[in-house]
């Protein structure tokens, strides 16, 4: 039982737990927003018949199809997308950036086969071309 305790206090399980609480509520706000919010504004503006997408459906030998769900699941979705890559990945995406601006290049290309080889390599591992041998310290930064 103490290895199972162990596994379950976790920071990172603990963190995703929370994570799946938050996003789903997150969810649920969203769906909210496009049910009561988006599909009846575009409604008002579009004329349509109900302020619900989620009533609009066709017939087809007896199946129904509910078309306007699925708008309000694909309209709930992008919303979702549009918070998690503005608010999550742009950002995140800048701050790696930022702290990788100023590492020092280790690799550099191969002119032959354009392969990663490291700095000071005299010959291509790859295509074994010999490399010019002007030394690390008198190359210009890359």
């Amino acid at each position: 039982m103490s290895g199972f305790k162990k596994f379950l206090l976790r920071g990172n399980l603990v963190e995703l737990a929370v994570a799946v609480v938050v996003g789903a509520t997150f969810s649920g706000l969203i769906q909210a927003l496009v049910k009561d919010l988006i599909t009846p504004l575009i409604a008002a503006v579009t004329g349509g018949g109900g302020p619900d997408f989620s009533e609009y459906s066709f017939t087809v030998n007896g199946a129904e199809f509910m078309y306007g769900d699925f708008i309000n699941h694909l309209l709930s979705f992008l919303i979702i997308a549009s918070v998690i890559y503005w608010l999550v990945v742009m950002p995140m995406t800048r701050l790696i950036a930022f702290f990788d601006r100023d590492k020092k290049a280790t690799e550099k290309e191969c002119p032959e086969c354009l392969s990663d080889i490291p700095i000071d390599a005299r010959r291509c591992a790859f295509c074994t071309v010999e490399l010019s041998r002007v030394p690390a310290a008198d190359r210009p930064p890359a």
